[in-house]
């Protein structure tokens, strides 16, 4: 039987690492998982639309517990920022694209 060490952090900080590749952005990711978290709870009762609830169901208190144990089991990833820029950028495109080709439908018919 193999020894484990007990800690008080539950998730490991060794399964989370792994999920996020540097302790800089697990600590960025934390944070801002957070901080939606707060604001969620911060939010429940009023008309605010589009907070993302909790997506684990824990005994956690803490906001930056349950985003870690939300990171742990997988339920949210990181997206950075060069990918979100690449998607609204390929959006954009295809928008301009669609819109060009209504343009250029509008003018056959009109002649």
């Amino acid at each position: 039987m193999a020894w484990q060490h007990d800690t008080m952090m539950n998730p490991p900080i060794e399964d989370l690492l792994e999920r996020a590749e540097s302790k800089f952005r697990l600590v960025t990711f934390g944070s801002m998982r957070a901080r939606q978290i707060n604001s969620y709870f911060g939010e429940l009762g009023t008309a605010e639309v589009g907070l993302v609830p909790p997506q684990v169901t824990t005994q956690a208190r803490k906001p930056l517990s349950v985003a870690f144990e939300e990171i742990a089991l997988d339920k949210i990833e990181w997206v950075s920022a060069e990918e979100l820029a690449a998607e609204a950028q390929a959006e954009a495109d295809a928008a301009a694209a669609a819109a060009e080709a209504e343009a250029g439908a509008e003018d056959s018919e009109s002649e």
